[in-house]
């Protein structure tokens, strides 16, 4: 009688497990950069949409009022780094044309009390309530490359809300484009010399001070469709630093102003101090440098690999590389240089 054959089941041994993991190992190294390029991919998508709903938010405001939004209300006798008594932003303002009307209504009063003293104090008051709205995260407001969308800013300023200090606002990835001049009122321009260079030309905001453009005007001037109306900001990477807070209308927070002149040069500079920002934090590693010394800077900046992306005055979008001109990239954000630019 033959003797049934003995089935006897051989594992793994040690090196051909080890060779297995390794093979794992390389599969996923491999696959993790295509995973990532694909998030950033899906990331930086949903970023150009967001800057184009706010682009036509921004058309639809102008449509209405006449005019673009203004950069940030300043009360008559407020300066406009002040920034405990500085009035709502441009962000603020558009709300109601970007599906948030009823958020838009709980600060509408306080708002109108607030501006009817832009041209005299003796007028409304110097009503700071809207800011409660401050801490409302507003999704087509942020950038989801951006990895401090999540920390909230810890104050602006003392300015309190019925008694409670203005804490906790959350953070936005969106700007107006005050231009590369000086931060003025009321659309005036100023002349300034282009960062890294001996030429100057005249730096007209496209949204300033009290004052926004018409798309009228601005199609007459350089054009709506090569002037940047939208910037792209990143929010400060701790808790104090007020850049990228949306309902906030101050530089670095919902403003760019006075890049590409001085020691700022153009987007996503790596230097040290290039914003001018107070209590901000001085970053050049992650290119967000920043000088807290004062106000008046604030450059365009993303985490977006090697580009930032921008909402052009005719509401279409665009990306624009570091490596532009600081030539270039002037002539992209004044309203008024009379100059023609490359994307070099």
């Amino acid at each position: 009688m033959s003797r049934p054959l003995s089935r006897t089941r051989r594992g793994f041994t040690l090196i051909e497990l080890l060779v297995v993991i390794a093979i794992i190992a390389i599969l996923i190294g491999l696959l993790l950069p295509a995973v990532q390029k694909v998030r950033e991919a899906a990331a930086r998508t949903q970023c150009i949409n967001n800057v184009k709903q706010i682009g036509l938010a921004c058309h639809t405001y102008n449509d209405v009022r006449g005019s673009l939004p203004p950069a940030v209300y300043v009360r008559s006798g407020v300066n406009s780094t002040d920034i405990n008594n500085v009035g709502p932003g441009l962000l603020v303002m558009i709300l109601p044309y970007i599906e948030q009307d009823n958020l838009y209504k709980l600060a509408q009063q306080s708002i109108t009390n607030y501006t009817a003293g832009l041209t005299n104090a003796a007028l409304g008051s110097n009503d700071q309530t809207w800011r409660a709205i401050g801490g409302t995260v507003i999704k087509p407001y942020q950038c989801p490359s951006d990895p401090n969308m999540g920390l909230p800013t810890r104050t602006q300023g003392s300015a309190a809300i019925n008694g409670t200090p203005a804490t906790g606002w959350a953070r936005g990835s969106y700007a107006a484009n005050a231009g590369p001049g000086n931060f003025n009122y009321n659309g005036s321009t100023s002349t300034n010399q282009v960062a890294g260079t001996t030429l100057s030309y005249t730096a007209g905001a496209v949204m300033n001070v009290n004052w926004g453009s018409g798309v009228l005007a601005l199609s007459n001037q350089d054009g709506t469709s090569t002037t940047v109306m939208i910037a792209h900001v990143r929010a400060g990477p701790v808790d104090s630093d007020v850049r990228g807070t949306w309902a906030l209308g101050y530089v670095g927070s919902s403003i760019t102003v006075g890049c590409p002149t001085g020691d700022c040069y153009g987007p996503n500079d790596g230097g040290d101090n290039a914003d001018d920002v107070l209590g901000c934090t001085n970053r050049k590693d992650i290119q967000m440098g920043c000088w807290n010394g004062g106000t008046g800077q604030a450059n365009s900046r993303s985490t977006h690999t090697g580009v930032v992306v921008v909402g052009m005055g005719d509401a279409s979008t665009r990306t624009v590389s570091n490596s532009i001109s600081t030539t270039n990239w002037f002539f992209m954000l004044s309203r008024c240089d009379g100059q023609t630019w490359t994307d070099n």
